[in-house]
């Protein structure tokens, strides 16, 4: 399966230029515990960085400092990994793990952004996947009983 296939599509983002504070009130407007930071290419958004909710407390809180006077842009992960919308699931699980990142941002073919598919949403994918696995004894002995009579 690809990662297209599986990715949330309505993303939650900001600019660079939204204020910390700004940004907490979207996470909480949108119910959400990070925004992809995007630079904007005419219509579409190109990620950039991604901004937690523990970005924002390790880094301005914690420290007593002003939300509304640091940017998003200055404190956000800007070491970022994106995936294809035709990535493999397994490879990007691979990349997730070996960085040790939890939520990853999608680009089309040509970067621009289209989703966003987290830890969490390889685990319910992959527990769907067991679960129709586990389905194959029943359905094999049912098989078998179906012949023996």
């Amino acid at each position: 399966m690809h990662i297209g296939e599986l990715c949330t599509n309505q993303t939650i983002i900001c600019a660079r230029d939204e204020s910390v504070q700004g940004a907490a009130l979207l996470m909480r407007q949108h119910h959400v515990g990070d925004l992809v930071v995007v630079d904007a290419e005419g219509d579409s958004s190109v990620p950039v960085g991604i901004l937690t909710d523990r970005d924002i407390v390790v880094s301005v809180i914690a420290p007593g400092l002003d939300p509304a006077s640091i940017l998003a842009g200055d404190i956000m992960s800007d070491d970022l990994l994106t995936a294809s919308e035709s990535e493999d699931v397994y490879e990007l699980i691979e990349r997730m793990r070996l960085r040790g990142i939890r939520r990853v941002p999608v680009v089309d073919a040509a970067g621009r952004l289209s989703g966003i598919v987290s830890a969490d949403d390889l685990l319910e994918f992959l527990a769907e996947e067991m679960g129709e696995l586990s389905r194959i004894s029943s359905w094999q002995q049912a098989q078998e009983r179906r012949a023996r009579h």
